[in-house]
């Protein structure tokens, strides 16, 4: 076995770079190795960063310099009560967070859910998405690709889904911006996430788009898709998965379980998400539906920095005369862009696999894509308890008191 110590004297000595070690020890070895450097030159102590439970090895196509793995806190909420299209049932969801606070609050949300007997939830769009800029000489020009590419989407089609046994092309949709051209490519990626399919699929097609029109591709990424960034076309035209969930909650047990009135809760949600959001210029119409997404995407495996699509939510309140005469309470969450899969990327980790064993939506559904539904549908639900609990809070002026009840 290769001693770590000497791999970084040569790493010191400029014999080796850092990204090298793998070619001259195993996964773990290397990792050692990496961790020794830093130690070196910084002085830190890494014993906790490097005391992880898979090989390393198993993290290979996620990482590059890997010096071990950060540990965040995960707990579980439920169970999520769920009547959809692809999700139903009682499910338990990890999540993983170093806020405080954040589980319980979801767990009152959805105990109030469940006893309102569930919430419905539905995907109502799909399509990951990838647009490439193209270099034309002018109007005229741009005008002729894109009459090409309306054209011929079937010869497109069969060059783009050459490169995946799974993915589809949905569609294509042009934009042109003076002598640019941008190609909104969209795909059902099926249970994958899919950025990477949809790079690789689009890719062949541009190659096709070259060939037959004046257009030069400038690069594969025209920031159209939009990925990773807040855009409004995401938030109007979706991107991944569209979903919304929504219940109907008894006027009664508003007052009992969430100490407010069905009234209160739609003030707060119109005076701060929709009218202070609107004042804002925000993007996103809720109160924290980021801090769901954002722990369920670390526990399952989805690409963290997503997260921004993700939080491009709405979330409606609204009264309801029931027929005993009783207010009741409508609310519904709408996430836009909500980029999740159960295949691929990080959801192989051996921690993020369990966590979707926890949900029953581990590797591909039966259809295809029916484990991204569910894990979606799931996610909106747990998003709408958590807005309606901190609504609730709000509404009740209960919200720095509960904080301070744990200690948070």
């Amino acid at each position: 076995m290769i001693d770590p110590e000497s791999l970084v004297d040569r790493v010191q000595e400029g014999e080796l770079r850092i990204h090298e070690l793998e070619a001259e020890a195993d996964f773990d070895t290397a990792a050692e190795a990496r961790r020794l450097l830093v130690e070196r030159e910084t002085g830190a102590d890494l014993e906790t960063i490097g005391d992880y439970a898979f090989p390393a090895e198993r993290a290979e196509p996620n990482i590059e310099n890997m010096i071990g793995a950060a540990q965040v806190p995960m707990g579980v909420v439920g169970p999520v009560s769920v009547s959809g299209g692809a999700a139903d049932g009682d499910h338990y969801l990890p999540l993983a967070t170093t806020e405080g606070a954040l589980l319980a609050s979801v767990n009152r949300g959805l105990s109030v859910i469940g006893s309102a007997g569930g919430a419905d939830a539905r995907v109502t769009k799909n399509g990951m998405t990838r647009a490439p800029v193209f270099r034309v000489n002018g109007v005229a020009e741009a005008a002729e690709a894109v009459e090409w590419v309306e054209d011929n989407l079937e010869a497109l089609r069969e060059a783009a889904e050459s490169t995946t046994s799974h993915g589809e092309l949905l569609g294509i949709e042009p934009y042109v911006v003076g002598d640019s051209v941008y190609l909104r490519f969209a795909y059902d990626t099926k249970d994958a996430m899919g950025m990477n399919m949809a790079t690789i699929a689009t890719e062949a097609a541009c190659e096709v788009v070259e060939r037959e029109t004046p257009a030069s591709l400038v690069a594969l990424s025209g920031n159209l898709c939009s990925d990773k960034k807040p855009a409004a076309i995401n938030a109007v035209e979706g991107r991944g998965r569209s979903v919304t969930a929504d219940v109907v909650i008894p006027g009664e047990l508003v007052e009992d379980r969430l100490h407010t009135t069905a009234e209160a809760i739609v003030e707060a949600n119109t005076r701060k998400n929709l009218v202070g959001s609107a004042k804002a210029g925000s993007l996103g119409f809720n109160a924290h539906a980021a801090n769901v997404v954002g722990a369920a995407f670390l526990a399952t495996g989805q690409d963290e920095a997503q997260v921004v699509e993700g939080a491009n939510a709405i979330t409606t309140m609204d009264t309801r005369n029931a027929e005993d005469g009783a207010t009741d309470l409508y609310a519904s969450v709408s996430l836009a862009s909500l980029e999740v899969g159960t295949v691929g990327g990080g959801t192989k980790l051996p921690t993020q696999s369990e966590a979707l064993e926890i949900l029953g939506l581990r590797g591909g559904g039966d259809p295809a894509g029916s484990n991204a539904d569910a894990l979606a549908e799931i996610i909106a639900v747990a998003a709408l308890a958590g807005e309606l609990s901190l609504l609730a809070a709000l509404a009740s002026n209960h919200l720095a008191s509960a904080h301070e009840d744990l200690g948070r």
